[in-house]
C-alpha cells in the first residue's frame, strides 16, 4: 500500500492511493466525504478503508502514474526529525567519531519541497550538501515504546533528500539548527509505502543512494546503521511524544556538494527516485 500527493495543473493537491497494477486514485474517489490532505488521512487512520475501497473500484476511478506530477505528500508535519552520522562509513568520512546515542537535529516544515521542486541555495552559504535518506513516517501516538514494538508505530517509508549548509556548520557544531533549516532543505517523495510492501524481509537490506546528475556517488544498506529504525524510533520516542504524521530521516549513507544547474537525487529500490533540480538564489 502506498500513498502521494497530485498536482493538478492548476496546482491543486490532491491526496491519492498509489495501486500497484492500477494507476493512482485520488482518496476522495475513493472515500465519499473525506476532503483531507494526506495528513489527514495518516492522523485519521482510515488509510486500509481507502486501500480495501480502491480493490473494489471500478478501473474509471485510476489514471497512469506517467500522467500525473506528484508533489510533497504533506507540507506541515508537526516534527521532522533528522539523524546525523548514523552510518559508520559516513562518519569516517567526515573524520568523527561515531556517536554513542543517535545524534538527532529538528528541522522545520518551512523547509519541504517536493520531487522536482528546486533546491535553492541560499546566498549566506557557499557549501551546500544533499543527502540521500529514508524516512519513516509515524503512524500513530507514540511514547516511550519499546525498540521491538516501534516499527508497529510507523505508517510507512519515503524517500528524502536533506540538506546542509556544511561551511556553516563547520564553523561551530551548534550552528546545526542554522545550518539544517534553510527554504529547500527537506524534500520528500514521491511515494509513502508501508513495510511490507518496500521491505518485506525486514529493512535491513533496504539500499540508499545519493545520487548526483545520474551518478551514484554513495550507498549502503539499512542494515548498517549505527542506530536501526526500530532504535530510532523508541529512542525519540522517549523524548518526546511521536504523532501521526512526524518523520523521523534516519541518516544518510553520504553527502554530495551541490552547485546550481546539478540535480541532486535519492534512489531506494522499489520507489520512483526522489530527484530535484539546484538552483542559486541569486538566478
Amino acid at each position: 500500500m502506498r500513498f502521494a500527493t497530485t498536482l493538478s495543473p492548476s496546482g491543486e493537491r490532491q491526496a491519492a492511493l498509489v495501486h500497484p497494477r492500477r494507476g493512482v486514485a485520488s482518496i476522495a474517489s475513493l472515500l465519499p466525504g473525506f476532503a483531507g490532505d494526506l495528513l489527514d488521512l495518516i492522523r485519521s487512520g482510515a488509510a486500509p478503508d481507502a486501500r480495501d475501497a480502491a480493490e473494489a473500484a471500478d478501473d474509471t476511478v485510476f489514471a497512469a502514474a506517467d500522467s500525473l506530477r506528484f508533489a510533497a505528500p504533506y507540507l506541515h508535519p508537526r516534527m521532522i526529525w533528522g539523524i546525523g552520522l548514523n552510518y559508520r562509513d559516513h562518519a569516517e568520512d567526515l573524520s568523527e567519531s561515531v556517536p554513542e546515542e543517535p545524534a538527532s537535529f529538528i528541522k522545520a516544515d518551512h523547509t519541504i519541497v517536493g520531487p522536482q521542486d528546486p533546491i535553492v541555495l541560499p546566498h549566506q552559504s557557499a557549501r551546500v550538501t544533499a543527502e540521500a535518506e529514508v524516512g519513516l513516517v509515524i503512524g500513530r501516538h507514540c511514547r516511550d515504546v519499546d525498540e521491538h514494538e516501534a516499527l508497529d508505530y510507523v505508517f510507512g517509508l519515503v524517500p528524502v533528500l536533506d540538506q546542509t549548509a556544511e561551511d556553516i556548520l563547520q564553523r561551530n557544531p551548534r550552528f546545526l539548527t542554522r545550518a539544517k533549516n534553510f527554504p529547500g532543505f527537506f524534500s520528500f517523495g514521491p511515494h509513502i509505502a508501508t513495510i511490507d510492501e518496500i521491505a518485506p524481509d525486514g529493512l535491513g537490506s533496504l539500499e540508499v543512494s545519493t545520487v548526483l546528475n545520474g551518478r551514484v556517488l554513495r550507498s549502503n544498506r539499512v542494515g548498517n546503521m549505527t542506530f536501526s529504525p526500530q532504535q530510532l524510533v523508541s529512542f525519540h520516542s522517549e523524548v518526546m511524544p511521536l504523532e501521526p504524521g512526524d518523520i523521523i530521516s534516519t541518516g544518510t549513507p553520504g553527502a554530495v556538494v551541490i552547485s546550481s544547474g546539478d540535480v541532486a537525487e535519492c534512489r531506494i529500490p522499489g520507489f520512483p527516485s526522489l530527484r530535484n533540480p539546484v538552483s542559486s538564489s541569486r538566478s
